[in-house]
C-alpha cells in the first residue's frame, strides 16, 4: 500500500553512499531507512506513514539531499 502522508526522496549520491546510507538508518526513529545487502540506502515503504517530521534524516544528510515531502494540506 503507498503511502497516505509522507513521501521522501533521497538523492541517488546518498542512496549510493554506504556510510550516508548507515548514518540515515541510524538516524531515523520509525525505520524508514534501511540498507540493502550491497550497503544501499534503501526505503521502508511500509514505515513511512510512521514518519514524526522530526527532520533528524534531513539534518544527518548533506544539504538538500533529503526531502520529506507532505501528500496532504
Amino acid at each position: 500500500m503507498p503511502a497516505m502522508f509522507i513521501a521522501v526522496e533521497v538523492d541517488p549520491k546518498v542512496v549510493a553512499d554506504v556510510e550516508a546510507a548507515k548514518q540515515l538508518v541510524e538516524v531515523c526513529p520509525v525505520g524508514i531507512f534501511a540498507q540493502d545487502d550491497s550497503g544501499r540506502l534503501a526505503i521502508v515503504d511500509d514505515n513511512l506513514d510512521e514518519c514524526t517530521l522530526c527532520d533528524l534524516c534531513i539534518d544527518a544528510a548533506p544539504a538538500g539531499t533529503v526531502k520529506v515531502v507532505k501528500l496532504y494540506e
